[in-house]
């Protein structure tokens, strides 16, 4: 019994110890974890609509979510549609997917 209590007292204290080194290795990397999320290319997501989503979603709304205009025609539509999936295909690594606010119902 008394052996146990040692092991859980000793497993306590050398997760408090490996918390507060992991504190103050993230507080050290902060400025360089800042500086390469700045570095970063903004050009690479700035062509996707980054807006809300209603309720319902209309023609303009999906318009703007694939990147074409509210009056493409339908070839323009389903190439937008095919791109916007791939890229967010859960096999291709995607990390959040709404499949289904991406879907297009209707004409």
């Amino acid at each position: 019994m008394a052996g146990t209590m040692i092991v859980v007292g000793l497993t306590i204290a050398a997760a408090g110890y490996a918390g507060r080194y992991a504190l103050q290795a993230m507080k050290q990397m902060e400025p360089q974890v800042k500086q390469t999320l700045q570095s970063l290319p903004k050009t690479a997501f700035s062509g996707y609509y980054r807006g809300g989503f209603e309720s319902k979603m209309n023609k303009r709304e999906a318009a703007l979510i694939l990147g074409v205009s509210p009056t493409a025609n339908k070839a323009k539509i389903r190439e937008a549609h095919r791109r916007v999936m791939l890229l967010n295909h859960p096999d291709k690594g995607c990390l959040i997917c709404y499949p289904d606010q991406l879907e297009l119902h209707g004409p």
